[in-house]
This record gives structure tokens, C-alpha cells and sequence, in this order.
């Protein structure tokens, strides 16, 4: 074997190691979900007039937060365990959809459908007046 050859060959196998170890912790049901949330809407801002209707939703800051059709607000990890896509709020449905494949999250963010396996991490909210607080 010549140094060409040798050097064509330790790249290859360089490379591979690379990709192996990306594709082993980079797994797609990692999940993305954001940490410490606690962040305030104010409901009067014509940004987050979604949530001044039953069914209405929005994202912010990686959480999706819905108001369901008897009123209620709820919010959930926006990103789906399966591979990440942003989920949408399906109040009519009672659940999260990915559009991605298909994955279904009840309003709790449990799994009712694959092929995410792992819920969505759900928050917490507190209305005050047109205050919505959502947080861990």
C-alpha cells in the first residue's frame, strides 16, 4: 500500500467513525425539549390573539400553548419526539398532531398514535387577568 492509499483509506475510516457516533447520539427520539420555562404572554398583544379564542394555539419559546374548546390553556414541548417537527394543536381532535408522520399527543402530551413513543413534556399555566404565565 502506498502513502496516497494509506491516507485515502484513513480518511474513509475517519469519516465513518464520525458519522457512527453522530448517528448513535443523534438518535431522532432525543427529543429537543426546552428547560426552566417560565415566561409570561400578555393576551391583550395582538401576537398572541390565538389564545383569545377556543381552539386557538401559538408557539413561543419551544412550547406550544393551546386553548382548548371549553376554554382551558394547556401547553406542551412544541418540538415532537420523533424527529423534532413542530406539532400543531388539534383542539376539534382534543390532541397534538406532527405533520411530520403522523405522531398524536393527547392535550397531556401523552402518545395516542406513533411512531414518537416518548410524550411531550407539558407546563404548567396560570391565567391573571390577560396575564398568561407558563412554566415547569
Amino acid at each position: 500500500m502506498d502513502r496516497k492509499e494509506f491516507m485515502h483509506l484513513l480518511g474513509f475510516s475517519a469519516g465513518s467513525l464520525v458519522v457512527a457516533s453522530c448517528l448513535g447520539a443523534c438518535s431522532k427520539e432525543s427529543g429537543v425539549t426546552p428547560s426552566n420555562v417560565d415566561f409570561t404572554l400578555n393576551l391583550s398583544d395582538s401576537a398572541n390573539s390565538a389564545l383569545n379564542s377556543n381552539g386557538g394555539s401559538l408557539v413561543k419559546n419551544g412550547v406550544i400553548i393551546g386553548r382548548t374548546t371549553t376554554g382551558a390553556y394547556i401547553a406542551v414541548a412544541a418540538a415532537c419526539t420523533h424527529e423534532q417537527t413542530t406539532v400543531q394543536y388539534q383542539a376539534n381532535n382534543k390532541r397534538f398532531y406532527c405533520p411530520n408522520h403522523g405522531a398524536t399527543f393527547a392535550e397531556s402530551g401523552s402518545v395516542t398514535g406513533g411512531p414518537a413513543t416518548r410524550a411531550l413534556t407539558q407546563y404548567k399555566t396560570e391565567l391573571s387577568g390577560t396575564s398568561l404565565r407558563v412554566y415547569s
